[in-house]
């Protein structure tokens, strides 16, 4: 056993990217807790922290009853029916004999995505129902017998690596068709029957690892469940191989739990996995609820809608409110993910469709002030937010003053200022110095032109000279 704990710590050092140095904010001895410092520093994590935007598909056979049961409404989240007291579990398991995706087209699905302006996207391979849209050699609940056939997931990792979108791969822990499948032990049997489960799901998930190579990361889900967060040791031991076949594999803060039963972040503070997944249809308020983390926030269009439901009931969002948590969620280093539910043919819905083409036609005016773009340690301002590339910082506005006075401060020999333009047709616009305030900061207004009209947020382009002598009151490391 400790041979084995040391190939594995060595390996472990093999693996670790070359990290900035960063003490614990605690100091339990955590055989379970983050095995990394910080934030990883290779090429892999630096393109996906780049990204921005991004989409999220729930797609099974969940899709097929749309939250409704003979006739009974299921005012739950459409992926979750099966668990409905009024759906008769025999008759959902038997739902993928009608599984037939006629509407299916993986290349549109791409195409749309492109337009919307995705850099990469999330497929739900299997959801807690268990069911597999891949033809998995460990389960005869899988895509392979079903009217359709086809390998699904092939299609769509294809499809979207061809429009240039990196694809990672949703997989849930839960698995309501496995006979072994226990959310706590509490028997022998359980246990006995545990064990088993425990093989399948390391070996689905090399299965995937090994059958699509080009997948760029696994986003987990189901996880919170007594039995998994007791197998500490084994679920550590299974990310340790899974990064060994897959170097480069981004895996978010859901998977595993430390000794003491902590997910996310372990009983030292410190952040487990690549990135935070505690922002789901959450967005932090600001830079420090981050805690220096990389993140994503991934959304529903409905409050609670993430498989496909016929009837979106309370608030949807319109695509200027998912513009403006792209934005929000650019200017304080994280990505931001949009949630599609296709329905039981394979059809995306119409509203879904609208909110990609409003949502592309903004980015491709508006796209410099969101690729690759950072926080600025600048003052928020009511008008919106700032994003940083290189030089030129990009004020967003979405609320435009009455006075058409767009209004910031800079940290004393912070920067200075060159000129300022409209992003979408490069139109000169003057900086007005404000003067200073009390604590010397630099004072500036850029006057938006009365005439200018736009009917969705707009973004104005700063240019910069960085001050030389004292630059850091205003710039931030990538936190």
């Amino acid at each position: 056993m400790k041979r084995k704990t040391l190939f594995i710590a060595l390996l472990l050092g093999l693996f670790c990217w070359d990290l900035p140095a960063q003490s614990k904010r605690s100091s339990l001895n955590l055989e379970h807790g983050t095995h990394r410092l910080g934030k990883r520093t290779d090429a892999e994590m630096q393109r996906w922290r780049e990204h921005g935007l991004g989409q999220f598909i729930h797609w099974g056979i969940y899709a097929i009853p749309g939250g409704h049961w003979n006739g009974k409404y299921y005012g739950g989240a459409a992926e979750w029916i099966r668990s409905w007291k009024e759906m008769p579990k025999e008759e959902y398991d038997n739902l993928y004999k009608q599984f037939n995706p006629t509407d299916f087209d993986a290349q549109h699905w791409a195409k749309m995505a492109k337009n919307m302006g995705a850099k990469y996207m999330i497929i739900t391979t299997k959801h807690h129902d268990g069911f597999c849209i891949w033809p998995s050699k460990y389960t005869n609940y899988t895509i392979k017998n079903t009217p359709y056939k086809k390998d699904i997931l092939k299609e769509i990792v294809d499809a979207y690596q061809q429009q240039g979108i990196d694809v990672h791969l949703y997989f849930s822990i839960i698995d309501w068709n496995h006979a072994g499948y226990r959310s706590s032990i509490k028997t022998k049997e359980d246990s006995i029957a545990y064990q088993g489960f425990k093989a399948f799901t390391r070996n689905q998930l090399l299965e995937l690892l090994t059958n699509y190579p080009t997948a760029k990361g696994l986003w987990f889900d189901g996880t919170w469940d007594k039995a998994w967060v007791d197998e500490c040791k084994f679920v550590d031991d299974l990310e340790t191989e899974m990064r060994l076949l897959h170097p480069g594999l981004i895996i978010g803060s859901r998977f595993r739990a430390d000794e003491f039963g902590k997910r996310h972040f372990d009983s030292n503070g410190d952040l487990m996995g690549d990135y935070e997944q505690g922002w789901e249809r959450n967005m932090p308020n600001s830079i420090d609820d981050i805690n220096g983390n990389d993140w994503d926030c991934v959304m529903t269009v409905p409050e609670n809608q993430w498989g496909y439901h016929s009837d979106w009931k309370g608030y949807v969002k319109t695509s200027s409110d998912l513009i403006e948590m792209t934005v929000k969620a650019v200017s304080m280093n994280g990505n931001f993910v949009l949630n599609f539910g296709p329905d039981g043919k394979g059809a995306i819905r119409p509203e879904e469709t609208k909110l990609a083409e409003e949502i592309g036609q903004w980015m491709d005016v508006n796209r410099d002030a969101i690729y690759g773009c950072e926080y600025v340690n600048l003052k928020k301002e009511g008008w919106g937010y700032f994003t940083k590339k290189g030089n030129k910082i990009y004020l967003c506005v979405f609320n435009r003053p009455m006075d058409n006075m767009i209004k910031f401060e800079v940290p004393k020999n912070g920067f200075k200022t060159t000129k300022a333009y409209f992003l979408a047709d490069k139109k000169a616009l003057n900086i007005a110095d404000g003067g200073k305030d009390k604590q010397n900061n630099k004072l500036y207004q850029i006057a938006v032109p009365p005439t200018y009209s736009s009917d969705k947020a707009f973004v104005i382009v700063l240019e910069i000279e960085e001050n030389p002598e004292d630059n850091s009151t205003y710039q931030q490391a990538r936190t």
